[in-house]
């Protein structure tokens, strides 16, 4: 057997968990129930796959191993949480971690929490449903950002005023540039996004590590005429 094949043979229930094929999965640990702890070269379990994948059946065969960690990380820090938070159409994944106690503020190597790839990919209603958890919107990652900072960074009016609710996020908070998120949303040419921030009492006065407001960041003509012009009318002059 080729060193390829031994790989293959010795991580199958992980390729089984990438496949989505439940009946080889629920044979494998059958037969050797402690497949569910273990790590591939990857050193990923095999719950990190079916949630990576959105195999949901998989995975409700997996929370039921006696060896189950719902914060159980791979080799970067990523919780099958995470993992949930980062894809779409995994709300039946996220609510069934979270039914099993998953840490909504568990941080991985880079610092990043649930929250921040919820934010990154627009998931409002998973956003939602973690700041019910009490998953807090006010840890920074090693970057410096905020999940604010990311759905700035998206455009996103909704996910951004879901995140600035009442005890959340705070708006004004610099990454490790320096920049707020109006610097991200005008950075990436948001201008709605933008407009609510202001509105919302962002400071666009403030520089970044580059001495730049973040109105110096826009990247066309047409986008920094909108938000002047949409700013004037809410009676912010940013000039």
């Amino acid at each position: 057997m080729s060193a390829i094949d031994d790989a293959k043979s010795k991580f199958a229930i992980h390729e089984a968990c990438r496949e989505g094929q439940f009946s080889k999965v629920e044979s494998l640990l059958s037969a050797n129930p402690k497949l569910a702890s273990l790590r591939d070269d990857d050193d990923r379990l095999p719950i990190h796959w079916a949630v990576s994948y959105n195999h949901l059946p998989i995975v409700e065969l997996l929370v039921q191993a006696k060896s189950f960690d719902a914060d159980a990380p791979d080799g970067s820090g990523w919780t099958s949480l995470m993992m949930a938070c980062s894809r779409k159409e995994a709300d039946a994944i996220v609510s069934l971690l979270i039914s099993k106690d998953a840490d909504v503020n568990a941080k991985n190597n880079n610092g990043q929490t649930a929250l921040h790839f919820c934010a990154s990919k627009n998931n409002l209603d998973l956003t939602r449903l973690l700041l019910k958890e009490k998953a807090s919107a006010r840890t920074k990652d090693k970057r410096g950002q905020l999940p604010l900072h990311r759905a700035a960074a998206v455009g996103s009016v909704p996910m951004i005023k879901e995140l600035l609710g009442p005890g959340k996020s705070p708006l004004n908070a610099t990454d490790i540039d320096g920049m707020t998120a109006l610097h991200h949303a005008i950075a990436e040419g948001h201008g709605d996004a933008a407009l609510f921030l202001l509105t919302s009492g962002a400071d666009f006065d403030k520089k970044d590590t580059n001495d730049h407001v973040a109105l110096d960041l826009v990247p066309d003509e047409k986008t920094r005429k909108y938000i002047l012009q949409a700013a004037e009318r809410e009676g912010i002059d940013l000039i």
